[in-house]
């Protein structure tokens, strides 16, 4: 072999080693996008660059298979579900205390399936693993939830703040929110 064949071989190598190298981060870019869904977007936008994001949101299933999580039983499934309707009922009189109810029901059910509670953002990031669609409704409602501590969120922004809620906390329970309406509905059918 030439030196110039060995030059064009070696040409060859790197450029099939840099497509190999592509491919893999473009298909691991997907991954990541259908697993974290919205949540992918929201990185890319809060990092200075998608590699960034990618990086982290790496870094979050890591942390996230460091977690022991915990299946509820049916028994425990059903007071949560019943917690939730109390909370529920508790905004007629008291909105504000119905959100800090909420906010802890919320707080304690992520607590018991096995997810950190000490620190809001590394909750968000472990959550956002395998809970991503729901995380932007907790968001918000955390947001209300503060901004209701202060003094400053109306009625129907604390209404909505539960409404948010609600959507972690059935995802959580593994139902829908309109279950959580149902077995309200059930619930009420079989006190009759």
């Amino acid at each position: 072999m030439t030196s110039g064949q060995i030059a064009l071989l070696v040409l060859l190598v790197v450029v099939v080693v840099a497509i190999g190298v592509a491919v893999g981060m473009v298909m691991r870019r997907r991954a990541l996008q259908r697993r974290f869904g919205p949540e992918y977007d929201r990185a890319v936008e809060t990092h200075e660059s998608r590699l960034a994001a990618d990086r982290e949101l790496i870094n979050r299933e890591k942390q996230h298979a460091q977690l022991t999580l915990h299946d509820l039983d049916p028994a425990a499934r059903d007071r949560y579900a019943h917690d939730w309707r109390e909370v529920q009922a508790q905004f007629v009189t008291d909105p504000a205390g119905a959100v800090v109810a909420g906010d802890e029901l919320v707080t304690r059910l992520v607590a018991d399936r096995g997810y950190p509670t000490e620190d809001y953002d590394q909750q968000l990031a472990v959550l956002s693993v395998e809970h991503a669609r729901p995380l932007a409704h907790y968001r918000d409602a955390h947001e209300i939830f503060l901004r209701g501590q202060r003094g400053e969120a109306t009625t129907e922004e604390l209404r909505q703040s539960l409404v948010h809620y609600r959507a972690l906390f059935a995802d959580l329970l593994d139902e829908r929110p309109s279950d959580l309406t149902q077995s309200e509905t059930q619930s009420e059918t079989t006190r009759r």
